[in-house]
């Protein structure tokens, strides 16, 4: 008796659709409203940056690493800000990053005066806050995460690779 090699049994096949690949969301047409915005605020925090450096320095003294510091995170300030504008990849994060840290410097400086009893001070610092409180509420809205979201690459689907079994 001669036995074929091919099983006389069907395939058995999940009873659940494959999962279907969506497409990535389009990526806005043009510049969101809020973008030019979140980087007009970012100028803001880069200027609150410097000025805190200005304030930080000793004309006597050569420049101290706590005044280098503000300088630094002004230009990222400003890199973030230009980089919202052209609409890069994770720009948001870095304007976040750098709103959060002058954010939380602006509130640690308004307790401390607080402490210190010196109210009409800690009213001057707590106005400084609108620069990094608007910045951090811009940059993360939507419109702008969507901007700067990272491309997403897609391959096409193989074209010679075949789908079916052959005999």
């Amino acid at each position: 008796m001669a036995s074929s090699s091919r099983s006389r049994v069907a395939t058995r096949r999940s009873p659940r659709a494959a999962p279907r690949q969506q497409p990535p969301p389009p990526r806005p047409a043009g510049r969101p409203v809020l973008a030019p915005f979140a980087a007009v605020f970012g100028l803001l925090v880069a200027a609150e940056y410097l000025w805190l450096a200005w304030l930080l320095r000793a004309p006597e003294v050569a420049t101290p690493w706590f005044v280098v510091a503000p300088v630094v995170l002004a230009v990222l300030a400003l890199a973030g800000a230009v980089l919202v504008i052209l609409g890069r990849a994770r720009a948001l994060l870095l304007l976040a990053a750098v709103s959060v840290v002058l954010l939380l410097g602006l509130l640690g400086t308004a307790v401390l005066f607080g402490a210190l009893g010196l109210g009409a001070v800690v009213g001057q610092t707590l106005l400084l806050l609108v620069g990094p409180l608007g910045c951090l509420v811009l940059a993360v809205r939507r419109p702008v995460r969507e901007w700067t979201r990272r491309a997403r690459v897609t391959r096409p689907p193989d074209q010679g690779r075949r789908t079916q079994r052959t005999r």
